[in-house]
């Protein structure tokens, strides 16, 4: 029977978190470029446009990620079409990323005053320059701490690929322990990456939160 030292376990979580941050950041940074354009088609002044946005929203807010991956995994192969798990859980993390970054994105833009709306307007711009010129650059600042927090979701949000058969963290923790024997060990180490990973995150976004109340306190 072959003998695992503690230093074999962790090190080999260590080597598995490297896709987890991989993921994590394919799916943040992909989920914000899907997210954006959401945003525009979510605040469009055309109806339809609006509504398929907000249909799109609804529809990966109100239902389980889980069931999101399956979809992604399972859907193509019903027509012969073989999809890699990473390639499954990647879309299925930007797709239910960018649902709840758009919405996010909204409530900031929706906060500016809608005077800022007004005076743009008054000086000829459309509603892509108001946007570019006026209102992100505001909304921006709002913004950062609630999308920071929502970063710490899709770190989380990776452990379920190991459903699908990605092997991250979660789904190492589950190799490592078939090996050896030592689940408590194991997934000690596993919550403890986690933490470390997430809880910078959720320290940074609680600071800046801070920050931003108290700067709009100032003005």
């Amino acid at each position: 029977m072959i003998e695992f030292t503690t230093w074999d376990i962790l090190r080999n979580l260590l080597l598995a978190a490297r896709w987890t941050v991989v993921l994590s950041l394919v799916s943040f940074v992909g989920g914000g470029i899907v997210g954006l354009a959401l945003l525009f088609l979510r605040i469009s002044k055309r109806r339809g446009t609006r509504l398929v946005a907000k249909g799109y929203i609804e529809l990966f807010q109100g239902t389980p990620l889980l069931m999101q991956l399956f979809l992604a995994f399972f859907g193509l192969g019903l027509f012969g079409v073989d999809v890699p798990a990473w390639l499954a859980a990647a879309t299925a993390l930007v797709l239910w990323s960018a649902a709840f970054l758009a919405e996010i994105w909204r409530g900031c833009v929706e906060a500016i005053a809608k005077g800022q709306w007004e005076a743009s307007a008054s000086l000829g711009m459309g509603r892509v320059q108001q946007m570019r010129h006026v209102i992100l650059p505001q909304a921006l600042r709002i913004a950062v701490p609630p999308t920071v927090g929502f970063s710490v979701q899709v770190v989380k949000g990776t452990a379920l690929t190991s459903i699908i058969g990605f092997t991250e963290l979660s789904k190492a923790g589950t190799i490592v322990t078939n090996a050896t024997f030592q689940p408590f060990t194991v997934y000690s180490f596993v919550a403890l990456i986690y933490f470390a990973l997430c809880w910078p995150l959720s320290k940074s976004s609680q600071i800046l939160e801070r920050k931003l109340n108290v700067a709009h306190r100032g003005h």
